[in-house]
């Protein structure tokens, strides 16, 4: 049965992450008109209309997420996981082929169970981690259990096949085991294990390989495996300091792939110039600060590995997205948190910013200690969980 837990604000919500993502969703719905209206000669707001309708179908999961009590949510996580695994199984036998691949409920694109995953593997995993306690530290217990659980989902989204996604869910992961109070040596187990089955997935899959080596040199193929990302390049350049202004891209019109999803960082970098490249990464950097700093003053270990998880979601994709656009990692198809043109995606981070929100209700409105909040513990000698003032069961 769940208890009301102690010392808390319900009025205490996160005003400054709510515009903050509201500010993303404004520049989002510009850039998704800018880099869309030519598509179609006789409906130029088409695309800018879906968006704007599931904006608005995702406000209804953030609203009520936001006045709900998150306790409630950890009661269904094991049926939000299990409904997830079931739906991505689904998507393997009937599921319809876009881009290359196997991922969406519509030929559409508009439905990507992937992203709805993302979601509900940081519920499920953030209520096993805070139920485990000291266990996690037992391999047999904690880190067994949570490779087979982790490469189950990791596997039936590579299936798909969707590489990139799977990576991220990995990554949220394994943050989410770390902050929960795994050892490094876990860890470093983990990571050597992964290292050699991410070995075995580039081996077996060429073009994932030719991301890396093109990686290497992105422009020694500008006609060929390095298209995309010269054009990307270029367009970052065309913008300069101070960009051309919104709606004068050239490289939008150049043939750029994917111009409203992937690359509308390049696109955004090359209308809103060097200072709204900035401008974007300060907003996320803004929301991560924020989103540890809700993570930090939860009133319990479920509240502070789950706003660990979501915002290392948001703030992993948006680093994989601007450092795929401008070549300082492999480019791999990933949109950019409520700036992206895309359905599921767009509802499902706006779900976890309701989360977020409702996490922020209930936080600690001062610790024992005096103090406003703790802060992280990262040592090698440290046992404890990493946000060292949560209870433990």
């Amino acid at each position: 049965m769940l208890r009301r837990q102690p010392n808390v604000n319900l009025g205490n919500s996160d005003y400054w992450l709510l515009g903050i993502i509201i500010s993303l969703l404004c520049l989002g719905l510009l850039m998704v008109y800018s880099t869309t209206y030519f598509f179609l000669d006789d409906d130029p707001f088409y695309f800018l209309a879906r968006q704007i309708v599931w904006l608005v179908l995702g406000s209804g999961p953030l609203l009520l997420l936001w006045r709900l009590d998150y306790h409630y949510i950890r009661r269904f996580s094991v049926p939000i996981m299990a409904a997830t695994m079931l739906l991505l199984i689904v998507i393997l036998l009937v599921g319809g082929e876009l881009h290359g691949g196997q991922r969406w409920l519509l030929q559409s694109g508009s439905i990507q169970p992937s992203e709805i995953a993302k979601l509900a593997v940081i519920i499920y995993v953030a209520d096993w981690l805070s139920s485990k306690g000291e266990q996690i530290k037992d391999v047999t217990l904690g880190l067994i259990p949570f490779a087979i659980l982790i490469g189950v989902i990791t596997g039936l989204i590579l299936l798909q096949p969707d590489f990139s996604t799977s990576m991220i869910v990995v990554g949220i992961a394994v943050t989410m085991f770390f902050i929960a109070g795994a050892e490094l040596l876990q860890l470093g187990i983990g990571l050597m294990f992964g290292g050699a089955t991410l070995a075995i997935i580039l081996i077996q899959a060429p073009y994932r390989l030719s991301r890396i080596t093109t990686f290497m040199d992105p422009l020694a193929d500008p006609s060929g495996k390095g298209y995309q990302i010269g054009l990307t390049l270029q367009a970052l350049v065309n913008g300069g300091f101070a960009g051309r202004g919104l709606g004068n891209s050239v490289q939008k019109l150049m043939g750029l792939p994917l111009p409203h999803t992937d690359s509308i960082f390049a696109i955004l970098g090359e209308e809103l110039g060097l200072l709204g490249s900035l401008m974007v990464i300060g907003l996320f950097a803004a929301l991560a600060y924020r989103g540890l700093r809700i993570a930090l003053k939860a009133s319990d270990p479920y509240g502070a590995v789950l706003a660990t998880g979501i915002t290392c979601w948001i703030t992993l994709q948006a680093l994989v997205n601007v450092g795929g656009v401008t070549a300082t990692i492999p480019f791999t198809g990933i949109p950019l948190p409520f700036v992206s043109y895309g359905g599921s995606a767009l509802v499902s981070t706006m779900a976890a910013v309701g989360i977020l929100l409702s996490i922020s209700r209930t936080s600690r409105v001062s610790a024992p200690t005096g103090k406003d909040y703790a802060s992280f513990n990262i040592g090698w000698r440290y046992r404890g969980p990493r946000l060292p003032r949560l209870i433990r069961r």
